[in-house]
């Protein structure tokens, strides 16, 4: 089986959790490489790494470079991407500075994979709710085709960061003791608060933030649909970690709520969180660390035929972001598109 020297560009939240993910799957690595703005040593699940400063020289000789790029720290995959492929590097991009560049296919393994046939050494991991909620609707455009999605997210402070995380616990602390809240990551408290705004507002659609421009355009990429009709509002919570989504979706053709749920449970990744009466469904509580995308709150739309209702809810740092780009590896290997070196067993 070969083997691939592997580098991991950022040593965040994100870039923590491609390096657990790795050694969770068992990645087929002969080396691991942290690379970080300036070198030190830094300790992820009990294992101390050498993280190293990035260079264009810190690329060579490496098959695979995982670029963490969290959505508030741009620079790397700017600076670094392109050469990374040029020195022989097969390229996962994590942030957003290359998802709508036509050169670089964005994908979701369980949605699009053969997207990647057209790459050209540089593949980009979408944003973090664009992939819990296109990984949901796939089966379902299968079934019966999309013609709408209006999409509301709840999403928590860990895609800003660590330095949110940090802060929403500070604030908790501050509450508990009665002294002053403050706030820097946003623009308001997020503690005991909801803020209705995630990146700032865009002229390209008017009224628009970042965040729900983002879904809007990746979304219709992944599916090959330029004119697919998205809406999306996007809200940070007060949670550590995972998002939730509601998702108002309507076909072309009739779906039943029962067709849906079957074909959401026989899709890859996917659990089926769906018994209201006994209060069973998809919550950030149970699916931070997990794998799969939850869905739950399926129902058919009380006023617009062929149209359904569901919760859809996932681990942002895990499959939105670390696991979904270790997953771009593994079946970049798996159809041949990274070459790496056979070791020496004898």
């Amino acid at each position: 089986m070969s083997k691939y020297k592997v580098a991991v560009v950022g040593a965040g939240a994100v870039g923590e959790e491609m390096v657990r993910v790795l050694r969770q799957r068992n990645f087929p690595m002969s080396e691991l490489v942290i690379l970080a703005r300036s070198a030190r040593k830094q300790t992820i699940e009990g294992i101390e790494y050498d993280v190293k400063e990035t260079t264009a020289e810190a690329f060579e000789g490496l098959d695979i470079a995982f670029f963490a790029g969290t959505e508030g720290a741009k620079g790397a995959s700017q600076v670094f991407g392109w050469e990374a492929v040029a020195r022989g590097a097969f390229v996962v991009d994590n942030g957003d500075d290359f998802r709508m560049d036509p050169r670089v296919p964005l994908v979701v393994p369980e949605v699009n994979g053969d997207a990647m046939a057209n790459h050209q050494g540089f593949i980009a991991n979408p944003n973090c709710s664009t992939i819990q909620m296109v990984h949901a609707l796939a089966p379902l455009h299968k079934l019966a085709g999309m013609k709408r999605v209006v999409v509301s997210t709840y999403q928590s402070v860990s895609g800003t960061g660590s330095a949110a995380i940090k802060e929403l616990e500070q604030q908790l602390q501050d509450y508990a003791a009665g002294n002053e809240i403050k706030h820097e990551q946003y623009p308001y408290q997020i503690l005991n608060n909801l803020i209705p705004q995630i990146s700032g507002l865009k002229s390209e659609y008017k009224g628009y933030y970042g965040e729900e421009i983002k879904m809007i355009k990746e979304t219709r990429k992944i599916f090959g649909i330029d004119d697919l009709a998205v809406s999306a509002t996007c809200v940070r919570v007060p949670v550590f970690r995972a998002h939730s989504e509601t998702v108002n979706v309507e076909f072309e053709k009739p779906i039943t709520a029962h067709q849906a749920r079957e074909a959401l449970a026989a899709w890859p990744g996917i659990e089926v969180v769906d018994d209201p009466a006994n209060g069973k469904y998809p919550m950030p509580l149970f699916a931070e660390g997990t794998d799969l995308t939850f869905v739950g709150r399926i129902r058919q739309d009380s006023c617009n035929p062929n149209t359904l209702d569901m919760w859809v809810v996932a681990d942002n740092i895990r499959k939105g972001a670390a696991l979904n780009a270790v997953q771009i590896a593994e079946m970049a290997i798996e159809r041949g598109f990274i070459k790496g070196c056979v070791p020496n067993i004898g």
